[in-house]
């Protein structure tokens, strides 16, 4: 007699308790890239580019640390999604997941442009600065990291903050401080990278509390 089909279909995939690590495995990893960056790269838009040639290893591995933390990011995405549950409002996390991804996106489209500075510098080294193309892209990758990047941070926060409020799946301090963060990012004029540095973080100290919340609670059932 054949042995009975296994019924998978009411088994339920369940998230390992230290997922939560993602979210501070990307705070370290992106973190990393942006203070390395800010200490390779001058903020003067009018340089000569000689960091090209002095400090492109540093940048190269800075950058080679970019999808790396948006895996883990996405990760730390969805540990929030199991954190939350069937309380999950649908308005709100389309607010979390599009602005989550947005700002994953452009995070990817900045690196990709600072290494295209690097492999242009390689190929043609005189032309990239004398073409005025060089000022062009440092300023494209500078507002996109620094103002649009960091604007989809703060809706980001936001809109887990006002979820966490409303199921509390989150201590009130940590929401209250997710507010204030947020504001800061929204309402910071985007002249710096330092100021970037809130988001990651944030999301450490979510990720802490998580992962330190998981490791607490009881297992249920065999």
């Amino acid at each position: 007699m054949p042995d009975a089909p296994l019924a998978l279909t009411n088994e339920r995939l369940k998230t390992p308790r230290a997922a939560a690590l993602a979210g501070i495995l990307f705070a370290l990893l992106y973190s990393g890239s942006i203070v390395i960056i800010r200490l390779s790269v001058p903020r003067d838009l009018a340089d000569h580019g000689a960091w090209l040639r002095e400090r492109a290893g540093s940048v190269t591995f800075a950058l080679r640390l970019v999808p790396f933390a948006g895996i883990a990011f996405l990760w730390f995405m969805g540990v929030v999604r199991d954190r939350i549950g069937y309380l999950e409002d649908q308005f709100f996390s389309t607010v979390f997941y599009g602005s989550g991804l947005l700002f994953l996106a452009m995070t990817f489209v900045s690196a990709a442009l600072a290494g295209g500075l690097l492999a242009t510098q390689a190929a043609e080294a005189g032309r990239l600065i004398d073409s005025g193309l060089y000022t062009l892209m440092r300023a494209v990758m500078l507002r996109i990291t620094s103002t649009y990047a960091a604007k989809m941070a703060g809706v980001f926060m936001i809109s887990l903050a006002t979820i966490a409020l409303r199921t509390r799946v989150m201590p009130r301090w940590l929401t209250v401080g997710s507010y204030v963060v947020a504001l800061g990012l929204l309402l910071s004029i985007g002249a710096s990278l330092w100021v970037v540095l809130l988001f990651p973080a944030w999301v450490c100290v979510v990720s802490v509390y998580i992962l330190v919340s998981n490791l607490r609670r009881r297992p249920v059932g065999p």
